[in-house]
């Protein structure tokens, strides 16, 4: 995390000991001998982070901090001074210094405070820079972030937005499938008509049938009147199934008839109607192996899946983290009428840190509670929940010195495998994908596995 300092020191023997001591250590110091010269210097050039020494001949380190703190409010300030007081500390604060060191200073620890208050900026940097280019985009909120693979994504669904194609959205669940769905409907030609939804797995298999295909009347005991499907409901628009991995073998025939020919009969009825809507299907299960276990038809999987788009996790998003938490933070501010303005740097890092297991539902969930609680105009890490607060990053490979502690390279394969698999969240597929290899040799290896398990 080294950056460029400017240093503010008036003693020359002091100024020469500083920066050779944060050169060596990574830094790039640019030195001045007084205040005015420093505010010169700033007003020319960027830095990262200003280190000024308190007593100075003619405007002292504090009078610069608040210039500083008035004019380059982006750019931390640590002040060094010889007189550690309790009364220093905090009228150097007042002044708008990010930190303050005592001498006789210790380079190493110096170091470490720099480093903070480099990271400080650069992650309100990130935070200001996401907060802009949320301000550029006017899709509703649909889609937020910059990642490779949510431009991926974007690009692919304004490719096939105007298309009629049947499109599959895959990903682990609280990814945003169904934000997804949405997308696609709404840039297409199809925008201006319905979008039906339906979760697969939320109804049992008799009632699931006569909600997509609709029923006569008399078809059943309650069937008091006749009622159209959710086919027919989307006519000119889009039906959106969710969870469609979940869709009984039974109904299985039936759908992928109705995909077909482009018509329904009804529970109970002896006429088929046809329908003009498109489809769009969503799972967080692993069609291919579901084929392969016989749990799904492999002609209705094709026929699903005439256009592919996959949804990452929100932990392999990078900085999205912190672009979705601001949409968030303002959603649930203008909601709850609460000036919360986006997160503290300490917060952004605690959220970039976390593993997100329920994604993006996950961390919506995590900024509506700390939204709610927080009592600051930022998000501060005491507003997170105690699983991010607390959380720590595992190591892939433990780092042992002791000889008999270490494992063969099998079992260390075993190992990454089984880390690979939780973390795309079971989807052989994805983690075939991953580790570079075909889902044959994945499934070989795995069986290896289960065999040297068995006594």
């Amino acid at each position: 995390m080294p950056g460029r300092v400017l240093v503010v020191e008036d003693e020359r023997e002091m100024r020469a000991m500083l920066e050779k001591g944060l050169t060596r250590r990574g830094f790039t110091p640019v030195a001045m001998p007084s205040a005015d010269e420093a505010l010169a210097k700033l007003a020319a050039e960027d830095f990262d982070v200003v280190l000024t020494d308190l007593r100075m001949p003619g405007m002292d380190g504090l009078a610069l901090c608040e210039r500083i703190a008035l004019n380059r409010p982006d750019i931390p300030v640590v002040v060094v001074t010889a007189f550690g007081s309790l009364e220093t500390a905090v009228a150097a604060i007042r002044a708008g210094a990010y930190d303050f060191v005592t001498k006789p200073i210790d380079v190493d620890a110096l170091v470490l405070v720099l480093e903070r208050a480099v990271q400080h900026r650069a992650l309100r940097e990130e935070v200001r820079r996401l907060r802009q280019e949320l301000g550029r985009r006017d899709d509703g909120g649909a889609l937020v972030g910059e990642s490779l693979a949510m431009k991926q994504a974007y690009a692919l669904i304004d490719r096939v937005a105007d298309l009629d194609s049947t499109v599959l959205i895959t990903g682990e669940s609280g990814t945003g499938k169904e934000v997804a769905a949405r997308a696609v409907h709404t840039r297409g030609r199809r925008k201006d008509g319905p979008f039906v939804a339906l979760n697969c797995a939320a109804m049992p298999e008799a009632l699931l049938e006569s909600e997509l295909f609709g029923h006569a009347k008399g078809a059943f005991t309650d069937a008091k009147a006749a009622r159209t499907g959710l086919f027919v409901q989307a006519h000119g628009g889009t039906l959106f199934l969710d969870e469609v991995g979940e869709l009984p073998l039974t109904l299985q025939p039936k759908l992928l008839r109705a995909l077909q020919e482009r018509v329904v009969r009804p529970v109970g009825g002896d006429t088929e109607v046809p329908f003009d809507a498109r489809i769009v299907a969503a799972t967080n299960r692993d069609l291919e192996l579901a084929v392969e276990e016989g749990r799904f038809r492999e002609d209705l999987y094709y026929r699903l899946n005439v256009i592919g788009i996959e949804l990452p996790p929100l932990r392999a998003r990078g900085n999205d983290v912190l672009a979705l938490s601001q949409r968030f933070i303002e959603q649930f501010a203008a909601r709850t009428g609460k000036r919360v303005e986006g997160l503290s740097p300490a917060a952004a890092q605690r959220l970039l840190g976390y593993g997100w297991p329920g994604n993006v539902r996950e961390l919506q969930n995590c900024i509506e509670r700390a939204v709610a609680l927080t009592s600051f105009e930022q998000l501060t890490v005491d507003d997170l929940p105690e699983r991010v607060r607390n959380y720590s990053q595992p190591k892939a490979v433990p780092e042992n010195t002791d000889p008999s502690e270490l494992v063969t390279l099998e079992e260390l394969e075993r190992r990454y495998i089984h880390r690979v698999l939780e973390a795309v969240g079971g989807s052989r597929t994805l983690a075939a994908r991953v580790l570079g290899v075909d889902r044959k040799t994945l499934y070989r290896k795995l069986e290896r596995d289960d065999e040297a398990k068995k006594p």
